[in-house]
């Protein structure tokens, strides 16, 4: 295996433990990890945006601004790091910079089609659809009771 495909393998192995330390509310242990797997030089727009996070659950909102900054120098399209950087500036305040930082993740938002469905999403899309269509159904039966009944009250 390859030095870079090494780094990669690292890295990943990072971004994953990050993502539990986090969830379970360990922030410094997470960082020091993140900040370690910068190192590797590989895979540092989602290294950042996943520090922003954990700052931001923190609450350190300076350190999530920094690094939601930085996931977007290194990758200028990531669309989760502009929102989340949006969030901090709502958060922070800055209305105006929210509203501009939330326009730009609209943008990008808008240029990517939505990913597919999965098997199971899917079938639970086409489950949902059907009993609101039953539901539609239902309503307008009560309707035309209702009015077939206000006719007869009338006749």
């Amino acid at each position: 295996m390859s030095s870079e495909g090494e780094a990669l393998q690292e890295v990943e192995k990072a971004l994953e433990e990050a993502e539990r330390l986090r969830r379970a509310g360990r922030y410094d242990e997470g960082i020091s990890l993140l900040v370690e797997a910068l190192r590797y030089g590989e895979e540092k727009a989602k290294i950042y945006f996943r520090l922003g996070n954990i700052y931001f659950d923190a609450g350190d909102l300076e350190r999530a601004e920094y690094a939601y900054k930085r996931a977007i120098e290194h990758d200028p399209e990531h669309l989760n790091a502009h929102h989340n950087l949006a969030v901090v500036y709502r958060r922070q305040g800055r209305i105006g910079e929210y509203v501009k930082q939330q326009k730009r993740a609209l943008r990008l938002a808008a240029r990517r089609p939505p990913p597919p469905l999965s098997e199971e999403e899917a079938r639970r899309a086409r489950r949902m659809a059907f009993v609101l269509f039953l539901f539609g159904l239902g309503l307008l039966a009560l309707l035309a009771l209702a009015l077939f009944l206000i006719g007869l009250g009338r006749g």
